[in-house]
């Protein structure tokens, strides 16, 4: 049976990076899947999901990573469009991308050490909802 849930979190603003580590484990634990896949997808076009060592230094680096890739202090077509002045959100969230596949083993998601499920939030807003969909496929 496939279970899916919503992971729902507030966000501070561009550059927010958030540990959804428990709230993935809480998802899979309560799919009873020893075994299978768990899919994570942000639904937004200014978000993004990956894995990092959860640590401000790492932390710190991929914020700088992504200023450096998409800089903040350059027109983007998106903000001569749109005037919203976030183009760069956009292009930063498709370079990371908006979802995240975990094998499930012995009924946990399967990650390293030092290794976190996290959301990054890109958008230039102040603070957002962000909604995260979580499905375990047995």
């Amino acid at each position: 049976m496939v279970h899916q849930e919503r992971i729902t979190v507030t966000t501070s603003g561009e550059g927010d990076i958030i540990d959804l580590t428990p709230a993935v484990h809480r998802c899979v634990e309560a799919s009873g899947a020893e075994n299978g896949v768990c899919t994570l997808f942000v639904i937004g076009s200014t978000a993004a999901i990956s894995t990092i060592e959860y640590e401000d230094g790492v932390l710190d680096d991929l914020r700088g990573a992504l200023e450096r890739v998409a800089p903040s202090d350059i027109i983007y077509a998106h903000d001569r469009r749109w005037g919203d002045g976030n183009g760069r959100s956009h292009v930063r969230a498709s370079f990371v991308g908006p979802s995240l596949t975990l094998p499930v083993e012995h009924g946990s998601p399967v990650l390293g050490t030092w290794q976190q499920v996290v959301l990054l939030e890109l958008d230039i807003r102040q603070r957002r909802e962000r909604t995260v969909v979580c499905t375990v496929l047995p």
